[in-house]
């Protein structure tokens, strides 16, 4: 994630050492591992939460061509019903 090699991660630790002492060392470990749990779920959560929106507007779209044709559908029904004979002439013509 931040391409520490191995000397940095040693600086890193021994820094700390000197600066929180041996006996806080443990606690802080402890802390950072806890807080990369959490921001690895955070961030989980969030793409699942993505992928829903983007199913939600896919099916979305999908509903509104389906009620676009149903209409399409249903005036050529009636257009059918008001006059059989005009749907039997453009059938016998095409």
């Amino acid at each position: 994630m931040f391409n520490i090699g191995f000397s940095e991660a040693v600086i890193i630790f021994l820094v700390a050492l000197i600066v929180l002492g041996p006996e806080k060392l443990p606690e802080l470990g402890k802390f950072l591992g806890k807080l990369s749990l959490e921001l690895k779920k955070s961030i989980e959560e969030i793409k699942r939460e993505l992928e829903v929106e983007e199913l939600e507007k896919e099916i979305k779209e999908e509903v509104e061509e389906a009620k676009k044709e149903i209409e399409k559908l249903k005036e050529e029904s009636t257009d059918i019903l008001k006059d059989p004979f005009k749907s039997d002439e453009k059938n016998n013509l095409s």
